[in-house]
């Protein structure tokens, strides 16, 4: 199933389309009156829609191939009806099979000469009415879109362990059972923006608590009830009760004065066995790590083996280490679980690219007298190279800012450059392999900024300040103090980016997969059904004894 994270906690408020997508009467006054009326009717707007979504799916497989092509080859541009000449940005009348260009009006021409009446921009699927003589926008063309390339990407994308397609995505409608569920509950903020209390130097634990709250997959499982503290089995210290009362008091309805976090404080101070406790200042990346922990052990469905606990399901990824030996080439792999990624800093300038990049790149092994597995040699020459095996739905970058020389701990200003949105492709294991070419669409490695964390001043007396997305919404936290901000301030803050939260832009999972919570809980089930029997039939065939003892006296 694919979707968007950041639509989970929206409001479902009613829509006018109906079942087969398309749309009743306009109640916009800014909406196209013309196209409205084609969709209006069943079978014109049914007709358009498929024509429509077959353009989108066309401009998918086009750039797919581009991308992803298996020998380099040069894909023709398609060609204008009227002046047969390529033409890189097609437009198509929605009525009939013609395409032309817009930079000589040939596709309006057309329109005026046949009578039609719209015509969609191939490249980015905006749609153009000649009796308006404008682009227009209609929700029904873009929801046939969203929907159009993601059936796309579900067909070409694949598993590498199981080569089974992804499960198609299902919207959400609402049915009588929904209606009944929800009609005495009162309706909650999408989003809650509350400042939190410096506790006595506990600004490392505000500011990361301000990234968890805008975490969309956590915000969905908390605020939909999936950890319930009246039904919680740990009750006493647990982590997970205390991330669902901060995210109940931070979408609380307003009036709301910042509000101070000191069970989740108590709860670090727990997990981390006494290191964050205190009033010393302490580190952001291991308040985020001692947290998760905690979190993994109180959550529903924690195992030791392929956990699907919430803290994995959200921050679960694979990093896989090569190392190559330089006698017999072989390579030996070892796979290991994370729940972030941390990058050094170069000299002069970074980026998160560039961080990414000197990641994955083959560095000479520090271990002396490396032996290979497979030929059995001590090599002192041996190289290895890390990637990222599978990509979690929200990737955690940290920054390696605060170094170990001699005796003293300092701290490394260099600043880094962090995008907005990232592909991740080139630095997974597939692509690696593959010399750069990695598997399924491109979307499938998008990932969108929705947290940042800064970190002034030194290391003895620095502060950290977070910024937070909430839809398009930026604003900046600093303890108890909330402010607006812009992309732009985000990504040119003054203060040294120290962690940056990245989330999948679609969402995507195994079909028909049984939790490993429910296997083992399964399994024990059997086991002890089967120890019952047994003993029944131990407890049977030592009374037929007693018995066979008994006759045997008479």
């Amino acid at each position: 199933m694919a979707a968007s994270p950041n639509s989970a906690t929206r409001s479902h408020s009613s829509s006018p389309a109906t079942a087969d997508g398309l749309f009743d009467e306009p109640t916009d006054p800014n909406r196209c009156s013309h196209i409205a009326a084609v969709l209006a009717d069943p079978s014109e707007g049914a007709a358009l829609l498929k024509k429509f979504r077959g353009v989108v799916s066309w401009k998918a497989q086009r750039s797919h191939e581009a991308l992803h092509a298996a020998k380099r080859r040069k894909i023709a541009s398609p060609t204008c009806g009227t002046c047969g000449l390529t033409t890189p940005r097609p437009f198509v009348c929605l009525e009939c099979p013609y395409s032309g260009c817009w930079q000589d009006e040939h596709v309006l021409d057309h329109l005026r000469d046949e009578g039609h009446r719209f015509c969609v921009d191939a490249q980015l699927g905006i749609v153009y009415c000649r009796e308006c003589q404008d682009m227009i926008y209609e929700p029904a063309l873009e929801s046939a879109v969203q929907r159009a390339t993601l059936a796309f990407e579900e067909r070409e994308s694949r598993f590498r362990d199981e080569k089974r397609p992804r499960e198609s995505y299902q919207p959400w409608t609402r049915t009588d059972k929904d209606d009944a569920a929800l009609a005495n509950t009162t309706p909650l903020p999408c989003h809650g923006q509350r400042g939190l209390l410096n506790l006595g130097q506990t600004c490392f634990l505000n500011a990361t608590l301000q990234a968890l709250l805008a975490n969309p997959l956590l915000r969905s499982y908390f605020l939909g009830d999936r950890h319930n503290p009246r039904w919680c089995r740990v009750r006493a210290g647990c982590a997970c009760c205390a991330l669902d009362h901060l995210f109940a008091a931070v979408h609380a309805p307003p009036p709301r004065a910042p509000f101070g976090p000191t069970e989740l404080l108590a709860a670090a101070w727990r997990a981390g066995g006494g290191a964050l406790a205190g009033y010393a200042q302490q580190d952001a990346h291991e308040c985020l790590i001692t947290l998760l922990n905690a979190a993994h052990t109180s959550s529903r469905g924690s195992t030791l083996l392929k956990c699907n606990c919430i803290v994995h399901s959200t921050f679960g990824g694979m990093l896989q280490s090569d190392v190559r030996c330089p006698r017999c080439g072989g390579v030996s792999e070892t796979v290991d679980p994370c729940l972030d990624v941390s990058l050094g800093l170069g000299p002069g300038k970074n980026t998160l690219a560039s961080c990414l990049k000197k990641f994955t790149q083959s560095e000479d092994l520090a271990v002396k007298d490396w032996a290979c597995q497979k030929c059995g040699k001590v090599s002192q020459e041996a190289n290895k190279r890390l990637s990222i095996k599978r990509l979690p739905p929200v990737l955690s970058f940290q920054f390696k800012r605060f170094e170990q020389r001699g005796t003293e701990t300092v701290k490394i200003d260099t600043p880094v450059r962090i995008p907005a949105t990232i592909s991740m492709g080139p630095y997974t294991t597939a692509a690696l392999e593959a010399g750069g070419a990695y598997p399924g669409p491109e979307a499938m490695y998008a990932y969108e900024l929705f947290a940042v964390i800064n970190h002034e001043g030194q290391i003895d007396n620095g502060h950290y300040t977070s910024f937070a997305r909430y839809d398009d919404t930026w604003c900046r936290f600093d303890d108890d103090k909330v402010t607006p901000a812009t992309l732009a301030g985000v990504l040119g803050a003054t203060a040294p980016v120290y962690m940056a939260f990245y989330a999948k832009r679609r969402l995507d999972y195994k079909p028909h997969t049984t939790p490993s919570y429910v296997l083992t809980r399964e399994t024990e089930a059997v086991r002890e059904r089967e120890r019952a029997e047994r003993a029944a039939r131990q407890a049977q065939a030592r009374e037929k004894e007693v018995e066979d003892e008994l006759l045997a006296t008479v």
